[in-house]
């Protein structure tokens, strides 16, 4: 999550930074997969089954007890939740789950996903997140996503016995909170970067031909074989001109 929040908001510095980072992880080709299978999905799934189980398990009182630390327990199951329903609609929305193409051309462009194209990388997510709802909805779990597992680092020293005494978990609060804070800043800087540039049609006429020129350089010096899949429709790019003018 951390180095995810950071590539996308590596956009503030530019659609070339963004893009040479997206290219920079799809170097690893074939193992691109094995990669977020590996380290990503299945401890995600994994972390979720037992979160799911635990939260199923609970009894919440906050109402009753309304301390600080009561609050977190009841707080750290809620975003939990909304971090794993946010993750699944994120890929989704995005990416399509898995590249199939009746899976894709039937269920996923149909419902609105798989709109993000690693060779278009700014241009395709940023219009992806133009609109009121997917803000929304981006803001709430980029902010849930990082509580959960921000709190959920302070949790795991009480567990594990790193912060025991009342002065190491003030200092640990601190460290938690602050880190917190730091990566919700990182989260919503992306997510607004990537609005800021298509934000106008010129913006995003100047963030697509960036991109072809990144594109073709790659191709022509080797460093790339194309793959279609990769890429954004040339009518979609046409079409995105009143997205961006709407918005």
């Amino acid at each position: 999550m951390c180095v995810h929040l950071a590539v996308n908001a590596s956009v503030n510095n530019g659609a070339a930074t963004f893009q040479k980072n997206v290219y920079n992880i799809h170097q690893l080709g074939a193992l691109l997969p094995v990669v977020e299978w590996a380290f990503i999905f299945l401890p995600l799934l994994f972390h979720a089954i037992v979160g799911v189980a635990i939260v199923a398990s609970g009894l919440p009182n906050s109402n009753r007890y309304r301390y600080g630390a009561n609050l977190r327990y009841t707080w750290q199951r809620v975003t939990g939740m909304i971090a794993f329903v946010f993750i699944l609609y994120h890929v989704f929305h995005m990416h399509g789950w898995f590249h199939q193409e009746s899976w894709m051309d039937n269920v996923v462009r149909p419902l609105g996903g798989g709109q993000f194209k690693p060779y278009n990388a700014t241009s395709t997510a940023g219009l992806a997140l133009l609109g009121a709802v997917p803000t929304i909805l981006y803001a709430i779990g980029i902010l849930a996503s990082v509580f959960h597992f921000t709190n959920g680092l302070w949790t795991m020293g009480i567990t594990w016995g790193v912060w025991t005494s009342e002065a190491a978990q003030a200092r640990a609060t601190a460290v938690c909170a602050g880190l917190g804070v730091l990566l919700a800043a990182v989260g919503l800087s992306g997510l607004f970067g990537m609005r800021s540039a298509v934000a106008t049609p010129q913006r995003l006429e100047e963030v697509q031909q960036l991109e072809a020129r990144i594109l073709t350089h790659k191709i022509e010096s080797g460093e790339l074989v194309p793959d279609p899949h990769k890429a954004a429709d040339p009518i979609d790019a046409e079409a995105a001109d009143g997205a961006a003018a709407a918005h």
